[in-house]
């Protein structure tokens, strides 16, 4: 499996809202960049062990520059804080990517949920239900006017969009774009857990896409069947690697010299997603849908385990 990866060049350095900065990349040479969907994210070297995946929120259509925002996180690990007071204009930075597991589906009509930075993935997508004639509204809120990104950007697409900071008008009110959804809308949401959470439990099934910036809170099997050995096959070769208590599937397979594309280690880029050929995954992740999970055709490696004793996957 082959991923584009280069050294982009930071072009510009902007500030959208307060504690959330805007970089527009570009190739050195001026080579144009791959085609990218709606809903597709980058993975970005900061350093060793320093890497983080942002959405990109600029223009499919511009295959010249990608444009990216950065929250600056108070309590975060350290990506952020060397966007902010590291990276500068014209200095390089190593890219990889795109991928897309939030990809606007077709639909005639949609509704889209924003919590802060939540924002970003879902520009393009306006931007593209627009131009196909669906009929959309997008509820943004965040916890002050001042924080919340992209408003003067989404000022033109009127009342279509509302914009509700906390300190002025309190919490989103979700009802009043949730409740009674015809059949054939999609709702679209991104930003913190709780938002998250608060938007599956009032939709119906099969409407919703979301995307976590951080992992959701999953029930873990009991000891005895979530973390017990098991084994790997991988399919290509025709080894077994045992995958012991505590240990990842990715870590066991990249110890036994095998190599396969992973980043976050967390569940929630989607870089590790793996074919299933035989067995019965214990799904962990945050990314793949209820159908994805019970058809159980893929795996995302770095969290998932075994429901049984084994696995063959096509590695």
């Amino acid at each position: 499996m082959t991923r584009y990866e280069a050294e982009l060049v930071v072009a510009r350095r902007e500030t959208a809202a307060d504690g959330v900065l805007v970089l527009t990349l570009r190739h050195p040479l001026d080579a144009r960049l791959p085609a990218w969907e709606p809903g597709a994210h980058v993975d970005v070297v900061l350093g060793p062990g320093l890497e983080r995946q942002y959405s990109l929120c600029g223009d499919p259509a511009d295959g010249a520059e990608w444009r990216i925002a950065v929250l600056r996180e108070r309590d975060g690990r350290g990506g952020s804080a060397y966007v902010h007071g590291e990276l500068r204009a014209g200095d390089e930075v190593r890219v990889r990517g795109p991928r897309n597991n939030f990809r606007l589906e077709p639909a005639p009509r949609y509704r889209f949920v924003a919590g802060g930075i939540g924002i970003t993935p879902l520009l393009p997508m306006l931007a593209a239900a627009e131009e196909a004639g669906a009929e959309w509204t997008l509820l943004y809120g965040g916890r002050s006017r001042a924080r919340m990104a992209f408003t003067q950007e989404l000022a033109r697409y009127g009342d279509r969009v509302t914009i509700v900071p906390e300190d002025e008008s309190g919490l989103l009110d979700l009802a009043s774009v949730l409740d009674d959804l015809s059949p054939d809308t999609l709702v679209y949401c991104c930003g913190p857990g709780p938002l998250l959470d608060a938007v599956e439990a009032r939709c119906p099934a099969g409407s919703l896409r979301v995307e976590r910036f951080r992992p959701k809170e999953t029930d873990a099997g009991a000891p005895s069947e979530g973390e017990a050995e098991f084994e790997v096959v991988l399919a290509r070769s025709g080894r077994t690697v045992v995958v012991a208590p505590g240990v990842s599937v990715l870590d066991a397979v990249r110890g036994a010299g095998v190599e396969v594309l992973w980043s976050c280690t967390e569940g929630t880029c989607g870089t590790c997603e793996t074919e299933v050929v035989e067995g019965d995954p214990d799904h962990r992740d945050s990314v793949l849908t209820e159908e994805e999970r019970a058809a159980g055709e893929t795996m995302l490696i770095c969290v998932s385990r075994c429901r049984g004793r084994r696995l063959v996957l096509d590695l």
